[in-house]
């Protein structure tokens, strides 16, 4: 792996968890449309089977709860919303990495005027 691609893949292992919780706090979503949105909205191609494992550690940790619903087409299809823990660690999250960003803009000469 090059250094291009192992910084990268640091940075994203850093905060997917929290781009997914944040795509939560808009609305509910299943797996496919949180994969698209990623790789769309952030330029982060993630796929699915990085998702999933991701989406049964965030229930786990009871930051996300899901619900099964008919699709219009196809098996049905789990949704997955935001529960007040994951807002919260969403919220707090969102207090350190803008402190965390605004110390590294700092440090690295790329500061907003």
């Amino acid at each position: 792996m090059s250094d291009d691609a192992a910084l990268t893949t640091a940075l994203r292992r850093g905060t997917i968890e929290f781009c997914v919780l944040a795509l939560l706090d808009q609305r509910e979503l299943y797996g496919v449309e949180l994969v698209r949105q990623l790789s769309a909205g952030l330029g982060m191609t993630t796929s699915e089977g990085t998702m999933y494992p991701l989406l049964s550690r965030l229930r786990r940790a009871g930051r996300i709860a899901t619900t099964w619903r008919e699709a219009p087409a196809g098996p049905p299809r789990r949704y997955y919303t935001l529960t007040p823990d994951g807002e919260a660690a969403l919220a707090h999250f969102r207090t350190e990495w803008v402190s965390f960003r605004t110390g590294v803009d700092r440090i690295l000469g790329t500061e907003q005027p």
